[in-house]
């Protein structure tokens, strides 16, 4: 049933248009009564994404179970893919909604408020692992916010390849700056470069205007009596 209102749904809106499309138009389509469809959807916009209360409750389900010692940022990381699993179990519907929602700022605003919740779960986890660190909340905040924008930089980009491009492998590339920038088991920064001994440095006062082989000459020449 679910599914059929959901199917019906996408079929008006796709051919007459979100606004133009009413309740009783989905459910006369679906074949079922007004009761049926706010028993599976609060309102119409809800319909729009009917997997979304699932995903953030699958999300927040992975991060409760969540070992004590597994590193936070990669475990938010790990989380967001989740999000990425959804739009990708059916590619074909994700690309038609990412367009619904180009299409009518009403949908676009409910998606953003869909956003926020993910980005409030992972927060309200890092906050809990970061709790009596310095700058314990604000470091959750970021990171959270962080890993959503890279997450949907990444699910964007393959939205607008009308799902064709690899999904996993975007957002492991996006996701993989949140984890370089805030994650732990960073690899060394490079060596600074090496400061020659004092024994080592010769220096040679000469006039600016001397012509060079005057100034390889007062080099040797030090250099001799070193």
């Amino acid at each position: 049933m679910r599914e059929a209102l959901v199917a019906a749904a996408f079929r008006l809106f796709l051919e007459r248009g979100y606004e133009e499309t009413t309740v009783d138009d989905i459910v006369a389509l679906a074949g079922v009564g007004r009761r049926s469809f706010f028993r599976y959807f609060p309102s119409k916009e809800d319909v729009v994404f009917p997997d979304h209360e699932r995903c953030l409750a699958d999300m927040t389900a992975f991060l409760a179970a969540s070992p004590a010692d597994v590193e936070p940022v990669r475990r938010v990381c790990d989380a967001a893919r989740l999000v990425l699993r959804m739009y990708a179990e059916n590619p074909s519907f994700s690309v038609q909604r990412y367009r619904l929602t180009k299409r009518v700022p009403g949908l676009r605003a409910y998606e953003l408020s869909v956003v926020w919740r993910y980005e409030r779960a992972l927060a309200a986890y890092l906050r809990d692992r970061f709790a009596g660190r310095p700058d314990g909340t604000l470091r959750a905040d970021v990171i959270a916010a962080a890993v959503v924008a890279a997450h949907n930089n990444a699910l964007r980009a393959w939205l607008r390849s009308d799902g064709v491009d690899d999904a996993g492998a975007a957002v492991d590339h996006a996701l993989g700056y949140v984890q370089s920038a805030f994650g732990a088991g960073l690899p060394a920064p490079p060596p600074a470069p090496a400061v020659p001994d004092a024994e080592d440095v010769v220096v040679v006062v000469t006039r600016r205007d001397a012509p060079l082989w005057r100034v390889v000459q007062e080099l040797e020449s030090a250099l001799g009596r070193a």
